[in-house]
């Protein structure tokens, strides 16, 4: 019933837009004839209206991947350079914390792993509310910082990386078989806010797939059990994003695509020195509102990226 009140939905959208259009060419046509140009004057500024609307939608089309309406899994990882790495991780959780807020979505923090001095060595979220994944698939990469450190006595300029990991949290519809076998699970005590419980028992789980390598982590429940079947969640997910971005790169090779597909790339420069100016490497898209964009403005990027994918599709 979800599923079909979610199609009747966009159905609807689209016949509005073509009644819409439907209208305002008649009354273009009538406006002509009885040399009315107020009402031509209205009917092509509705028109306008409906070009920017089509231009949304067909971003919007790009949304309707298997898991684009999920919730999704999104990790932030420091590189390399101690306390100047960790703030700036800090500062990228922080935007993505603010983005979902923007949207109304829920975020709930499942791992953090604190830097001694500021910011965060890693940390996972889930965000949840609708297409959380699909908005937010393309963030993949590497994001890397230009600014004068606040932890430098000399102001001099530094540069900072940070690995953002971007996973669809996977819903019973898909099936993804770990075998016990494969996994290597450790225990732990969990850092951070929880009260004494959480600083006293073994309950965060580390969970690692040993064929591939990949770890999930979880520490945010007070039990062991539930932050085991989290980290199965994350472990499970990021296994299928994996598959998904192998079966790009195979096609992007297909099509002699020489662009690079998957985690450690570079994907965005956040630049606060000596000028102001985010810019995406991908898609050119750029902004000289540098805060805005780490106070979560992130919409113009994502939507610059969709409609890149739109473009290289057709």
């Amino acid at each position: 019933m979800q599923e079909r009140t979610r199609l009747s939905q966009k159905i609807e959208i689209v016949q509005d837009v073509i009644s819409r259009r439907e209208e305002s060419v008649s009354l273009i046509e009538l406006g002509e004839e009885e040399g009315e140009d107020t009402i031509v004057s209205e009917a092509e500024a509705e028109l306008e209206k409906l070009k920017k609307q089509v231009a949304k939608l067909a971003l919007q089309s790009l949304l309707s991947g298997e898991t684009d309406p999920n919730d999704t899994f999104l990790e932030v990882h420091s590189g390399s350079g101690g306390t100047e790495a960790a703030d700036w991780a800090g500062m990228l959780f922080r935007m993505y914390q603010r983005w979902a807020d923007k949207r109304g979505y829920s975020v709930n923090i499942l791992e953090q792993s604190v830097a001694d001095e500021a910011g965060i060595k890693s940390a996972t979220i889930r965000i949840s509310g609708e297409n959380a994944y699909g908005w937010l698939k393309t963030e993949n990469g590497v994001h890397r910082l230009v600014r004068i450190s606040p932890f430098d006595s000399n102001a001099r300029r530094h540069t900072s990386f940070a690995s953002v990991v971007v996973a669809p949290v996977i819903d019973d519809q898909i099936e993804i078989e770990v075998e016990e076998k494969d996994l290597r699970i450790d225990t732990y005590r969990s850092s951070g806010a929880g009260g004494q419980h959480v600083n006293t028992t073994d309950s965060a789980v580390r969970m690692t797939h040993i064929p591939t390598g990949i770890v999930a982590a979880c520490q945010s429940e007070r039990s062991q059990h539930q932050n085991r079947a989290n980290a199965l969640s994350m472990l499970k997910a990021k296994l299928y994003e994996q598959e998904v971005q192998k079966r790009e790169a195979e096609q992007a090779e297909a099509h002699g695509d020489k662009t690079e597909i998957g985690w450690g790339h570079q994907i965005r420069s956040y630049v606060l020195h000596p000028y102001q100016m985010v810019k995406d490497l991908r898609t050119s898209y750029e902004t000289s509102d540098s805060q805005g964009v780490l106070d979560g403005d992130l919409d113009g990027f994502l939507e610059a990226s969709l409609a890149h994918r739109l473009h290289k599709d057709e």
